[in-house]
């Protein structure tokens, strides 16, 4: 399907991209890449910080400059949530792997963000936190070539489906 065989695991904040990612990587034998910590690698200072000191334009800007630098090969990517804003930032993951759709309900990403202020959740002035949900999810649904049901599920259930997903990608004539 994609010869570089990279999985890119996007979805709200809170939706389990960075545990999923690890213990995916893990089970699969891949690296493991996590765009959050590379930009505040990038950036200098933690993505709370980018939001509050530059604003959201800066934090859109670091954002899309470190995914266009990654060059990644047998890699699970978690991104963050707000890469989908960033039509530059998706054509390249997608041209670089699987882009898995890691879909949770809004109340489950709720009472997962109990401490949104210091998570660095782009939220644009004024905008609320369902505002921000209805607002991503047809951006999500266009860009995934998989979806995968995460609300209510534990990470071993979630991680499994996602490679069972891409198991029947992989090969549609695999009973699944």
């Amino acid at each position: 399907m994609h010869h570089h065989k990279n999985i890119v695991l996007i979805g709200m904040p809170g939706a389990g991209k960075s545990t999923v990612g690890v213990i995916l990587a893990k089970s699969l034998g891949m690296q493991f890449i996590d765009t959050d910590i590379l930009i505040q690698e990038r950036a200098g200072k933690m993505l709370q910080e980018i939001l509050d000191l530059d604003g959201p334009d800066a934090f859109k800007r670091v954002e899309e400059e470190t995914i266009l630098s990654l060059h990644p090969r047998n890699a699970v990517i978690a991104t963050g949530g707000s890469v989908v804003c960033s039509e530059a930032a998706m054509a390249h993951l997608k041209s670089a792997g699987a882009v898995v759709y890691l879909e949770i309900a809004y109340g489950e990403m709720e009472k997962r963000l109990r401490n949104i202020t210091t998570r660095g959740i782009l939220l644009l002035p004024g905008q609320s936190l369902r505002g921000m949900y209805d607002r991503r999810v047809p951006l999500y649904e266009r860009y995934a070539d998989l979806t995968v049901a995460c609300s209510g599920e534990d990470l071993e259930s979630v991680v499994g489906n996602v490679i069972e997903a891409l198991r029947r990608v992989r090969d549609p004539t695999r009973p699944g």
